[in-house]
C-alpha cells in the first residue's frame, strides 16, 4: 500500500512529497480530452496509445488504462457527469489529471492559480474523499492507489481534480 504523502497525496516509501500541478501547468499536455459515460472509451484509448509511446511494458500499460479509467468513470458518475483528461510525459513519469469540474484555485492552464496549496487543508479533504468513495460499491480509488508511483487529490465545492503518475521504464 503506497503512503500517504504531503498536500493530498500519495506515494512509493522514499519519495519526497512535492506539488507537481505547479510543473504540469507550465507545459502543454500531450492529451486534453473532455469526456462523458458515453466517450470513457476514448479515454481508455488516449491512455494506451500514450503508455506505448512511453515506453511501458503492456502489463504496466493495462495498469495506467485500468487506473485512469477508474478516476474517469468516477469523475462521471460522482462528479457532473462530464469531465476532462490532461497528460504529460515530464520527469521520467506519465502524469494524468482527471477533472470533474471547476476544482479550488484552478486557472485553464491545469494547475493551482497561484501555484501553492495548503498542505493540511488538502490532506483533510483528501481523507473525506477516499471515505466518500470506499462507500460507493467499487473500489476503484484503491486499485488507483496502488498501481499508481503518486496521486494527488484537490476536491473542492464545484468539482475535484486528481492527478495520478507512474513512472517510465529508465533507459
Amino acid at each position: 500500500m503506497p503512503d500517504r504523502g504531503h498536500g493530498g497525496e500519495t506515494g512509493r516509501p522514499g519519495q519526497s512529497a512535492r506539488p507537481f500541478s505547479s510543473v504540469l501547468a507550465a507545459t502543454p499536455p500531450l492529451v486534453d480530452l473532455a469526456f462523458d459515460s458515453d466517450t470513457l472509451h476514448e479515454v481508455r484509448a488516449a491512455v494506451r496509445i500514450q503508455t506505448r509511446h512511453a515506453g511501458l511494458p503492456d502489463d504496466r500499460a493495462g495498469d495506467v488504462v485500468l487506473a485512469v479509467h477508474e478516476l474517469a468513470a468516477n469523475a462521471v458518475s460522482h462528479g457532473a457527469g462530464a469531465a476532462r483528461l490532461r497528460m504529460w510525459n515530464l520527469g521520467g513519469a506519465l502524469h494524468c489529471q482527471v477533472d470533474d469540474g471547476s476544482p479550488p484555485a484552478s486557472g485553464d492552464d491545469g494547475g493551482p492559480a497561484d501555484g501553492h496549496h495548503d498542505d493540511q487543508t488538502d490532506m483533510r479533504s483528501f481523507s473525506g474523499v477516499i471515505e466518500a468513495w470506499r462507500a460507493a460499491p467499487s473500489h476503484g480509488l484503491r486499485v488507483v492507489q496502488q498501481v499508481a508511483a503518486r496521486m494527488q487529490v484537490l476536491p473542492g465545492p464545484h468539482g475535484s481534480r486528481v492527478t495520478v503518475t507512474f513512472d517510465l521504464p529508465r533507459g
